[in-house]
């Protein structure tokens, strides 16, 4: 009989055994399984460890990188590249949280824009779990060393996440010294990280936040410089970072322009500057050299928003002039840039499709 149940307990040991062994290896191949979608000896991948819902069409995506991604400084931004039906796009998007040292968390914060391929993929496809790649955060909207003593950050809509990081970053080195925040939104509800700014501004006496909505009894819709004048009467005499809507964007550097204040004016744009309407626009020709098409194209649209009007699909990614992603050799013809204003050559040369307007008829090789 003791044998009996020496010979029970010991296949009950091994039983044992096998099952922690066989845990073991499950948890090993899971383990393996999760590093090799983010292991990358070129990549930096990331996986999503959490989504925060911010407002009904905005939402923050919590990001752990591999090895590869190097610490960001707050108001920087990443590109963020993804597969979708079988063909790869990149985007640029602020990055959200402040650096934290030693910290592996990274995040974004993703605005849906209507039709907009990325923003509602990232919406409406990507789940905790997922893996994304992106590049080096990258940028210079900034703060300098050392910080100025009197700032003012201006925002509008989603371009409030790179002013978001740098508050949270300024709290976090306890640099609140005497900050304003003015954001414009449509309604209470629409306002980015609004509940973490209020807490923000009740844990720091040296920040003041003042939320200028547009459903208010009463209130101008978007930036007004009367009402901006009478909320910050000191503005033209404060460091100013500047992230919003292009027109709204517009509005302030004119203001900023008849203070005489624009050399304390910072930007971070999201779209190229609106395109001012001129007497002289006029339907022009646009070759696409390699597929023999031609299209007509206006003068005062940039050629990757006419180029993906006519169903065409040329590399694009920031849409702003940042990345270089939609750069595309131009054999003959002149562009305007919309950044600068500035007129090409009429030869060959490249040129960047989001932020070039046809000057004369063009031939692309596209």
């Amino acid at each position: 009989m003791p044998r009996a149940e020496s010979i029970v307990d010991a296949c009950r040991a091994t039983g044992r055994g096998v099952a922690r062994r066989l845990l073991l290896d499950r948890q090993a191949e899971l383990w393996c399984r999760e590093l090799a979608l983010t292991a990358s000896l070129t990549e930096i991948r990331a996986r999503v460890v959490s989504i925060v819902e911010e407002t009904p069409d905005a939402r923050t995506l919590v990001l752990r990188p591999n090895r590869r991604w190097r610490a960001h400084r707050a108001g920087q931004h990443t590109m963020v590249e993804l597969e979708i039906d079988g063909a790869r796009v990149r985007r640029c998007y602020s990055i959200s949280s402040a650096p934290v040292p030693g910290e592996r968390l990274v995040s974004i914060t993703a605005k849906r824009v209507p039709g907009g391929r990325v923003s509602n993929w990232l919406h409406d496809r990507v789940r905790v779990g997922d893996v994304l790649v992106l590049s080096p955060p990258a940028g210079d909207f900034v703060l300098p060393e050392p910080t100025p003593e009197r700032l003012l950050m201006l925002s509008g809509g989603s371009g409030i996440t790179p002013i978001a990081a740098m508050l949270r970053d300024l709290a976090a080195r306890d640099l609140v010294r005497d900050v304003v925040l003015v954001h414009h939104a449509r309604s209470r509800r629409d306002v980015i990280f609004r509940e973490a700014i209020e807490a923000l501004a009740a844990a720091h006496r040296g920040l003041r936040v003042v939320w200028c909505l547009d459903d208010e009894p009463g209130a101008p819709v978007g930036f007004d410089e009367a009402r901006f004048a009478a909320l910050v009467p000191d503005f033209a005499s404060r460091s100013t970072w500047l992230c919003g809507p292009p027109a709204m964007m517009a509005r302030v550097e004119q203001t900023w322009r008849r203070a005489g204040a624009e050399a304390r004016l910072r930007r971070e744009r999201f779209a190229p500057p609106p395109i001012e309407p001129a007497d002289d626009a006029r339907a022009l020709s646009l070759s696409l050299s390699r597929v023999g098409r031609t299209i007509e194209v206006s003068s005062c649209e940039s050629l990757l928003v006419q180029l993906e009007r006519a169903g065409e699909r040329p590399s694009s990614g920031c849409r702003m002039g940042i990345c270089r992603s939609c750069t595309t050799r131009k054999r003959s013809g002149v562009v305007k840039s919309l950044l600068t204003g500035a007129t090409s050559g009429a030869g060959d040369e490249e040129i960047q499709l989001c932020v070039s307007a046809p000057c004369t008829d063009l031939d692309l090789l596209l």
